[in-house]
């Protein structure tokens, strides 16, 4: 709720023409059974009636207005008005369970090591069906070098994280550059700074929706390689040779079977081929079947 008092927790919503669904995500903040938070969205640039519903809710929440500049953009400038010890994210299409600020600020209140959290989320078709599960993986916590190799340990996304604010800020939030790539990049970057962890409990619904994924592979492939070679640093240094270049091949060859299967061969055969000279050991069996598959026309 807003007060002028600094709040335990500073949630963000990020909103773009949300009006068929951002009650349901701010309803479901107000209803958190943890009462301690500011509840800030931002108006991006919405042309629909976004913000006809946002002034409804009155003080409730703060309203930050501003042209459309995208999500990261959006949570940036939120980030930018936060007042709390922690900064919680929410998409405008998901929601939470009501427990799921109360077991995640007793989390890492109780956990000083810990830079960031999340927890399990239930996903759920347009329809109210459930289809399953993004779930803890693991022992539930994750090094820098794990969320490098496997971006999915975030279970939930950043409609699942609460992390602390200062360090979100000092590290310059969600990095506008990265199309596609931003979400994973803040997580990397703050598992090089502390720790992880993960609640197996369901407390967010992530909406899964047709078409709710930008399909620019061309600008996807853009920020998802600058985001592996930005973050190489990071790495413990044993981990920055083979190791590093085996993740940037695997990267290569999931955009070469996405150009193959949107019939770019040149694209797809460039990619391939900069993998093998990259990672030839642990990549070679992967390439040669991505190249199988495009001369023979195999579904990918």
């Amino acid at each position: 709720m807003q007060s002028t008092t600094e709040p335990t927790v500073s949630v963000v919503i990020p909103a773009f023409n949300a009006a068929w669904c951002i009650r349901h995500a701010i309803d479901s903040v107000l209803a958190q059974s943890f009462p301690d938070f500011e509840l800030i969205v931002v108006d991006d640039g919405s042309t629909d009636d976004t913000s006809e519903i946002l002034r409804s809710y009155g003080d409730a929440l703060l309203v930050v207005s501003q042209p459309n500049g995208g999500m990261s953009s959006a949570r940036n400038a939120g980030i930018r008005n936060a007042r709390g010890r922690y900064l919680a994210f929410l998409d405008a299409d998901d929601r939470w369970l009501p427990a799921k600020l109360e077991r995640q600020v007793a989390l890492l209140d109780n956990r000083p090591e810990l830079a960031f959290c999340a927890a399990t989320a239930t996903l759920e078709a347009p329809d109210g069906q459930v289809v399953g599960a993004w779930a803890c993986q693991g022992n539930g916590t994750a090094s820098v070098t794990e969320v490098f190799a496997a971006h999915a340990l975030i279970a939930g996304g950043a409609s699942s994280v609460l992390a602390r604010r200062e360090l979100v800020q000092a590290l310059g939030g969600f990095d506008e550059t990265l199309f596609g790539a931003e979400d994973t990049d803040l997580w990397i970057r703050l598992a090089a700074r502390g720790g992880f962890a993960c609640i197996p409990e369901a407390l967010v619904v992530v909406l899964k929706r047709p078409g709710s994924v930008s399909r620019n592979r061309k600008r996807m492939r853009a920020g998802a390689l600058a985001m592996t070679r930005k973050n190489r640093h990071l790495l413990p240094a044993n981990k920055r040779g083979a190791y590093w270049r085996a993740l940037y091949a695997g990267t290569l060859c999931d955009y070469a079977k996405w150009a193959c299967r949107e019939g770019d061969r040149g694209a797809a055969l460039a990619d391939l081929a900069r993998a093998l000279m990259l990672a030839p050991l642990s990549h070679g069996r992967l390439v040669a079947g991505i190249t199988l598959a495009l001369i023979t026309g195999a579904r990918l």
